[in-house]
């Protein structure tokens, strides 16, 4: 039998373990740069005439009126919250997929002369008081049953999060009850196409003739349809996923139409994203740089471009990555436009140990002892405490920083974040 943990409203969740006058109270995560309502708990979903990707502005009254507390997405927050989750479940079980920042599968099939749904409480029990953070745990044969039973013990509250799918009149009962939509895997391509022959359930799914869902939808479907049909056929993968590729793109404060400003942005970028491929111990072969304006303004002119670069020797040096994009970003910088967003993206990440020099260009390998001490001094005295020259003062930076005006403390990863109970 396989376990599928999620959290439930996992960044609002997470809020709410450090802010425990909020249980009870509707409470919304916005997007990068404050932009819009991107996750929401219980109470707020219940208020359903508030929309989830109207900008902020439009609604913010919307949302005063209904007392619905807000906070700036904190992803390291979010990030230190998972791995804690996640680092409970191995008690577990020792086979754990980490499928998402708030998703599991758990390996349960050495679990033997136990009560499933009696151990799924306790996951669920166990999660929550070491943790803070409340999950629902669905148990079934396979990985697609597994989403769907954690989708139940969810929707029927006489479940109370923890659903076990463990005998064929409940897979029946399930795959009746199931949309087609509500199945793991089904995009809405596939969810229309088979609608199109008279198929609106999972259990009409799996009646489905194997030759034609293996024709109609490949191999994609035919794994689906063994899943549902009780057939394991998804294996586990419990090492974590290489990372191909490492970016980032913000939003700009205000519109900007100066090169040296959007220059200046872009190396802050840069220097971030170097900075997390230094500590995995990657290089990149390839920068890739992009601009554009602002597609919802209904005054401006559009326009968009980006470019790619291969990188002679592949690096993860601050300095060299900032004259490489410095060069890219000219190619694509055009004057007259206003622009709002520059996008950094590092592409065919390798491990350290991997990177080849180049005779005919030994000045494109950088002075790792530089970036060193540049990293050490970073990490001793703050973020930003040294920096790039054409990234900008620190004051600068801020303009181009995202706008996290409602940011609540990195409460598990910094010292001076630390919770404080007062008397």
């Amino acid at each position: 039998m396989i376990a599928m943990v999620d959290c439930n409203s996992f960044y609002a969740s997470c809020e709410q373990v450090f802010r425990p006058d909020l249980r009870g109270r509707p409470v919304a995560v916005l997007s990068n740069n404050d932009g819009c309502i991107i996750a929401k708990n219980k109470e707020a979903k219940a208020l359903t005439h508030i929309p989830y990707r109207d900008p902020l502005f439009k609604i913010k009254g919307l949302l005063a009126q209904n007392d619905v507390t807000l906070f700036s997405s904190n992803y390291t927050l979010y990030g230190d919250m998972s791995d804690r989750v996640m680092n409970v479940l191995r008690d577990f079980s020792p086979a754990v997929e980490v499928y998402s920042i708030d998703e599991s599968f758990v390996d349960l099939s050495g679990i033997t002369h136990v009560n499933l749904e009696a151990y799924g409480h306790k996951i669920k029990d166990t999660v929550v008081r070491r943790t803070g953070v409340p999950v629902g745990v669905g148990i079934a044969p396979t990985k697609v049953l597994a989403k769907l039973a954690n989708r139940i013990s969810k929707k029927i509250a006489r479940f109370n999060y923890v659903f076990v799918m463990d005998t064929e009149e409940r897979r029946i009962e399930c795959l009746k009850w199931a949309q087609t939509k509500d199945v793991w895997g089904l995009g809405k391509k596939h969810v229309e196409r088979l609608a199109n022959v008279g198929v609106f359930t999972a259990y009409d799914f799996t009646q489905l003739p194997l030759a034609w869902v293996r024709k109609e939808m490949t191999v994609i479907g035919e794994r689906l349809w063994r899943e549902l049909n009780g057939e394991s056929c998804i294996p586990f993968d419990t090492l974590p996923r290489k990372k191909k590729a490492i970016g980032t793109a913000k939003s700009f404060g205000k519109k900007l139409d100066n090169l040296p400003q959007i220059e200046e942005a872009c190396a802050y970028y840069i220097s971030e994203v170097s900075e997390v491929l230094r500590f995995q111990k990657c290089c990149c072969t390839q920068l890739r740089i992009y601009l554009t304006t602002n597609y919802h303004s209904t005054n401006d002119v559009q326009h968009a471009d980006k470019t790619i670069v291969t990188l002679s020797v592949p690096t993860n040096d601050t300095f060299i990555l900032i004259v490489e994009a410095k060069k890219a970003l000219k190619r694509i910088y055009k004057p007259g436009f206003k622009y709002k967003k520059v996008g950094v993206d590092l592409l065919g990440l390798i491990p350290e140990e991997q990177v080849q020099g180049n005779l005919f260009m030994p000045e494109a390998t950088g002075d790792k002892r530089l970036i060193k001490a540049f990293d050490a001094i970073n990490n001793r005295y703050g973020k930003s405490t040294v920096s790039a020259g054409l990234s900008g003062t620190t004051k600068s930076n801020k303009e181009w920083e995202l706008i996290k005006e409602e940011r609540s403390p990195r409460y598990t990863t910094q010292w001076n974040s630390l919770l404080e109970i007062g008397e």
